[in-house]
């Protein structure tokens, strides 16, 4: 382990300064873009303004004759287009594949400074991180670059969940992690195809009274998992989000699966077909109502001590910090979005 003082320095010479905190960015959805479909790429100026991340995918999803071509495509993709606020990531391929080298260092010296994130694919342990760390500090010092890119680890094995907590406090350039359902699921051996979402053999039974049919209650696969990544991001300062959701015939059940995530912590998930944009950004920013009882909470414990009557609820310090939290995620919303603003009051 590192020396405390050691723990912010650059790895390389003339790398830039890791962030002491992570910048304080909108993102409720992580667009997935396939690179190597230029009709694809052709709609990403229109897409810079509708979505909060626009990621460049490289791994699955990817053939691998077309792997080369999605991580040019990338390339062609960032220096074509100004994001402004709008954050540009790409998910390289995994550690052990045979584009993952080559997919950080052509991307880090050709659009390095355009770069917010690189997502890391299928993370086990700190010391994934730490070799991604330390070769993005050698990469950045060879392209000078001032501004250092984070990483954004996937969980998606049974061995990176159990290792969550080392993974999240692995580096300072550490920005979150993903719930990755689908090869996690078959990592831990579940008995499931879906992507994401619920299963309806995933039950309990209501108690049994002699009254004929017993009512089922369907349960969450992922609670436990989502639940251990949130404690080991919010405890080191990162952000958690929810992965994918694989049926897009289904967005009902999309939202309900995303507002789970949003209700633990979760601060967006992905997007990976253009309806479930409008589904993240609805679940992912604070209703209305409770940003406006958040603000007559707020308004009426101005130093956050001692406890009040509101609406005939008691509130008080615990309460207070609830509310701040739901304020100024509609403050950050309302810095992007004028709708909302206006309608949080803004």
């Amino acid at each position: 382990m590192k020396a405390p003082s050691a723990y912010y320095k650059p790895l390389a010479i003339g790398a830039p300064a890791p962030f002491r905190e992570i910048p304080v960015r909108l993102e409720r959805m992580i667009h997935f873009v396939p690179p190597h479909i230029e009709k694809m790429r052709a709609k990403v100026p229109d897409l810079i303004s509708k979505v909060d991340v626009v990621l460049g995918n490289l791994e699955d999803a990817i053939p691998a004759d077309a792997k080369s071509d999605a991580r040019s495509g990338f390339i062609q993709m960032a220096r074509d287009n100004d994001f402004g606020s709008t954050g540009l990531w790409s998910r390289v391929n995994c550690l052990n594949s045979p584009w993952f080298l080559d997919d950080v260092m052509q991307i880090v010296q050709s659009v390095g400074d355009k770069l917010d994130v690189i997502m890391l694919p299928k993370v086990e342990g700190a010391w994934d991180i730490h070799y991604l760390d330390q070769l993005l500090a050698q990469l950045e010092a060879k392209a000078g670059l001032s501004r250092p890119i984070l990483i954004h680890a996937i969980l998606e094995t049974a061995e990176g969940v159990k290792n969550v907590e080392q993974i999240a406090s692995a580096s300072p350039r550490m920005h979150g992690m993903s719930l990755g359902p689908a090869d996690l699921a078959a990592s831990r051996g579940m008995k499931t195809t879906r992507v994401g979402g619920g299963h309806p053999d995933y039950a309990v039974l209501s108690d049994e009274t002699g009254a004929g049919t017993r009512a089922t209650f369907q349960q969450d696969l992922w609670h436990y998992t989502v639940a251990k990544m949130v404690d080991a991001c919010l405890s080191n300062g990162l952000k958690p989000f929810y992965g994918p959701f694989g049926d897009f015939s289904d967005p009902q059940a999309c939202e309900s699966q995303f507002r789970n995530a949003f209700l633990m912590g979760c601060l967006g998930a992905w997007s990976l077909h253009p309806t479930q944009i409008e589904i993240a950004k609805r679940v992912f920013s604070p209703d209305p109502q409770e940003v406006a009882f958040a603000r007559k909470i707020l308004e009426a414990m101005p130093d956050g001590t001692g406890a009040v009557m509101i609406d005939g609820k008691m509130q008080d310090d615990a309460t207070w910090k609830q509310a701040k939290v739901i304020v100024d995620l509609a403050r950050l919303v309302a810095s992007k979005d004028s709708g909302l603003a206006e309608v949080y009051g803004f």
